[in-house]
């Protein structure tokens, strides 16, 4: 069916969704892969209970691509999961970079750092996704928005120089000094 609602012989990845069924679907899509039909097949999860799962999956089957949810407030997967995807090669595509706005809050209209300009964020969304576009092991990030200049802002972080790894560290240390968000949640 995806097949013939893209009208496309060939569909470039698919991943199973938050590890759904994962050998029942995983089993179809490497048939499918194996066929030609499917360039790159991997799995997501976006819930820190199932990185575990995620982690055999990731050195048991041959994936190609992994998504998952990172942010520079929620780094559980720099642990095992990233060091994993480096060692196998898979590609990781990262969702909600920002937090789904957690983020962002704390920071309020705090001045960025003076040293956010050597790696040229000029605000904190462009700091917050810089520090995951730094990572090595990240492929792509998914910063999802409605508005346009939120789009050319995060388009902006993609480019120019990033953070090396004592600087990812510096930028961690800084937002763990931050009073958490306030919980939206009722």
């Amino acid at each position: 069916t995806s097949f013939d609602r893209l009208k496309k012989p060939k569909i470039d990845l698919i991943q199973v969704h938050n590890l759904a069924d994962v050998p029942t679907q995983l089993g179809i899509l490497k048939e499918m892969k194996q066929q030609g039909r499917i360039r790159y097949i991997g799995v997501t999860s976006t819930s820190d209970r199932q990185y575990p799962e995620l982690e055999t999956i990731m050195k048991n089957e041959p994936i190609d691509f992994i998504g998952v949810d990172y942010a520079l407030d929620a780094r559980e997967i720099e642990a095992s999961i990233l060091p994993t995807a480096l060692e196998r090669k898979i590609g990781v595509l990262v969702y909600v970079p920002l937090g789904r706005n957690r983020l962002l809050r704390p920071m309020g209209d705090r001045p960025l750092p003076d040293w956010a300009a050597d790696f040229g964020a000029k605000t904190w969304a462009q700091f917050a996704l810089k520090y995951v576009i730094g990572h090595p092991a990240v492929t792509a990030v998914t910063p999802a928005t409605s508005q346009a200049k939120h789009m050319a802002e995060n388009i902006e972080a993609g480019t120019g120089k990033l953070p090396d790894e004592a600087t990812r560290k510096k930028m961690a240390e800084l937002i763990d000094s931050f009073p958490p968000a306030p919980s939206t949640r009722g």
